[in-house]
């Protein structure tokens, strides 16, 4: 195992809440899968789940070393829950391609959230 390259990333909930009320389903189709949607929209406090699985999202570009852009998008990343529940990671689209053309065969994420506040952490690995 190596690792590839970390990432971490914070963001604003009211950031999030925000975008959500200006742009509507119009940021959520861009930045959200369905699934995600999903989830969020069913918690008493969507923005903090959406907030945090945006900063995932930051979190495994800037692991990648890319940032969000050519080699990877906003649709490419999904923010799953195992069934332990603990998050999860499913790569499509540029994002699977740039994992396999790089040996990146997992990414570990950990999500926290508060009232103000998301963050994320994600570790690239390889082999």
């Amino acid at each position: 195992m190596q690792i590839f390259g970390i990432g971490i990333d914070i963001v604003e909930t009211a950031r999030i809440d925000d975008s959500i009320e200006r742009f509507g389903d119009r940021f959520l189709d861009r930045v959200f899968a369905p699934s995600e949607r999903a989830y969020c929209d069913k918690m008493k406090f969507p923005a903090r789940h959406y907030a945090a699985r945006f900063a995932a999202k930051e979190a495994i570009a800037k692991s990648f070393g890319t940032g969000i852009g050519e080699h990877l998008g906003w649709a490419d990343m999904e923010i799953l829950r195992s069934p332990e529940g603990g998050p999860h990671v499913v790569l499509t689209g540029d994002g699977a391609e740039f994992a396999a053309k790089n040996g990146i065969t997992e990414i570990k994420i950990s999500l926290s959230h508060a009232d103000d506040y998301a963050a994320a952490n994600a570790m690239a690995i390889c082999g």
